[in-house]
């Protein structure tokens, strides 16, 4: 834990940099999405977090393999932004750098991202109930969502928007009834 506190520490500048770039040139949309994408392949693949991390691995050999990843499909300044990393040696730096630029991303539209746990798919009309709920709970303009499932639940959902946590599950309510009625007897 104390690791990614250093990091996250550490890429601070990086990912503001990052920002003020991107804020510069109005591509702060596009640099988000390529951060999620590259997120995404990184959660995807230890080899890849592995081999970006390796000190033994040549710097070349980085670019080359990122740049064939990332391709035609992110932005140039996204590109060269993670080529910079590698020249400078904070290529481990990549996954906490990208979070950290999200945060700053959605920090800059007020949105949330509420993490929504539900025992089984919701429609569409659910999800934006959900949404507004929590627009209005936390006053944000926008909400993203990542929806998880748990057949535990057994019905209803819960919410945790960053460490504030929303239980509206059956679960959780039998969990209140029982420690309720625990503590009359």
């Amino acid at each position: 834990m104390k690791g990614s506190l250093v990091n996250a520490e550490i890429a601070e500048p990086y990912a503001q940099a990052m920002m003020s770039i991107a804020e510069s040139h109005k591509i702060t949309r596009l640099v988000e999405q390529d951060c999620k994408t590259v997120l995404q392949i990184l959660k995807d693949s230890s080899e890849l977090r592995a081999f970006i991390s390796s000190p033994v691995i040549k710097d070349e050999d980085k670019k080359s393999v990122l740049n064939k990843i990332l391709g035609k499909n992110t932005h140039q300044y996204f590109r060269n932004f993670v080529m910079l990393l590698i020249e400078k040696r904070r290529i481990a730096l990549l996954e906490a750098t990208c979070q950290r630029y999200i945060d700053l991303a959605r920090k800059l539209t007020n949105t949330v991202l509420a993490k929504v746990t539900v025992t089984t798919e919701i429609s569409e009309e659910q999800r934006s109930a959900i949404s507004d709920k929590i627009k209005g709970l936390t006053g944000a303009e926008s909400v993203e969502m990542e929806i998880g499932k748990d057949p535990d639940l057994i019905g209803g959902f819960i919410i945790k928007i960053g460490s504030q946590v929303f239980d509206a599950s059956l679960r959780g309510q039998l969990r209140r009834i029982s420690v309720s009625l625990s503590g009359t007897l």
